[in-house]
């Protein structure tokens, strides 16, 4: 527990990474896998996880970006979406895929399905985008929290214009949207920002017992 909490300490919102320093194929394949087993809400990972390597790709997505640095010089750009549309075929499809995993009839999952029916169908398609959004932010957690643990640097991004990285990325075809940014690599050694003293309120002003 200690060193996830030096882990946590360590990290921050790094703002200047090294071109020349890369992830290991087994360090991208960990960040991943943690995304990939990301926990959300009913269990319907309502997300795609685009992973950009590609200089020219990442140039035109740092012109969409406010010519962020961070964007092209990290070692890879993780990109988070959601899905459009979380309906009926995307139950059906998470029902499948679980019964397939655990080697059972989709039948013998009937009470599972209504529930997860139940739950999607009752949200207008506005509210259902607002709750993917909130799972891909849970996914973007784990993945800091995971890098972090690793010794490797993370910057999550917000300021991008959607539409522009969507239609630069093929988003549209796949039936998602880009919600959130990760660049992730390793911090350059004149990195300002890395000598900033960690800010956060005292425990006593964010946790409340009763």
């Amino acid at each position: 527990m200690q060193n996830m909490l030096e882990a946590l300490q360590w990290r921050y919102a790094t703002k200047k990474f090294d071109p020349s320093k890369k992830l290991t194929d087994a360090q991208l394949g960990l960040l991943e896998e943690a995304l990939r087993l990301s926990p959300s809400s009913l269990g319907l990972q309502p997300w795609k996880f685009i992973v950009v390597s590609d200089p020219a790709i990442r140039a035109q997505l740092r012109k969409a970006a406010w010519d962020q640095p961070q964007i092209t010089d990290a070692s890879h750009l993780f990109v988070l979406a959601v899905k459009k549309n979380v309906d009926a075929k995307a139950v059906d499809d998470f029902v499948n895929s679980t019964a397939k995993i655990r080697k059972v009839g989709p039948e013998t999952l009937s009470r599972l399905k209504e529930m997860l029916m139940g739950s999607i169908t009752s949200r207008t398609p506005d509210q259902a985008r607002e709750w993917g959004s909130r799972q891909v932010y849970i996914a973007l957690g784990i993945l800091l929290a995971t890098a972090a643990s690793e010794g490797i640097d993370a910057c999550p991004m917000e300021g991008f214009d959607p539409k522009k990285f969507d239609e630069i990325l093929g988003l549209e075809a796949l039936g998602v949207e880009s919600r959130v940014l990760a660049a992730v690599g390793f911090r350059a050694s004149d990195d300002p920002a890395a000598q900033s003293v960690k800010s956060r309120f005292a425990k006593d002003e964010v946790i409340i017992e009763r």
